[in-house]
């Protein structure tokens, strides 16, 4: 009996200690090593929209799918300087009855790239298309590259990288491409925006 006592409190003040280091350790850690980490994918046909999911990991459901009115060849040019802004604009609703709805779950932007306008971006569900291609990329954590395409709109041109997600306010919110080279700078960032 004395020997289970001991042993009880050995392992609640061994537990008690392993929680203490836990809190001090998280203590410790900047801000901004708690912040989200989502899997980021571009792509789309050659001559057709980019598609834009973010994803919590590669085999969920995309948290936002968003087609732009922006060509793949264009995006891909755009990239081709070394940095790419792609902001998205959506307008704030003055309605006091009903609830705002969340930055992600808006339906329609305008978009931007590099400072200009570049059309409109669509709010859309995954459709069996968008599941081929997600699935087809789930093995691959980061990179570039183009899928063999079956249809007559010819190959799938697409890029795949990790996005820190930064929570400006309600109305704010920005994704930086993680930079897996360790430069200073993401060559990619994407800025959600209501106003």
């Amino acid at each position: 009996m004395v020997g289970d006592e001991e042993a009880k409190k050995k392992a609640s003040s061994a537990a008690e200690a392993v929680s203490r280091l836990r809190s001090v350790l998280t203590a410790a850690i900047p801000a901004r090593w708690n912040r989200p980490v989502l899997t980021g994918t571009l792509f789309g046909h050659r001559r057709g929209h980019v598609n834009l999911a973010f994803q919590v990991d590669a085999r969920s459901c995309p948290a936002v799918l968003v087609e732009l009115a922006t060509p793949t060849s264009t995006l891909v040019r755009e990239m081709a300087s070394g940095l790419a802004r792609i902001a998205l604009e959506c307008e704030r609703k003055e309605e006091k009855t009903t609830a705002r709805t969340s930055l992600l779950e808006e339906p329609l932007w305008r978009a931007y790239c590099n400072g200009r306008k570049c059309g409109y971006a669509v709010r859309r569900e995954c459709g069996p298309a968008d599941w081929k291609v997600l699935r087809a990329l789930e093995p691959v954590s980061m990179g570039a590259g183009v899928l063999p395409g079956d249809d007559p709109d010819g190959d799938i041109m697409y890029m795949r990288a990790r996005f820190e997600r930064v929570v400006g306010s309600k109305d704010s919110e920005a994704l930086y491409m993680i930079n897996p080279d360790g430069n200073t700078g993401p060559e990619l960032s994407v800025y959600l925006l209501r106003v």
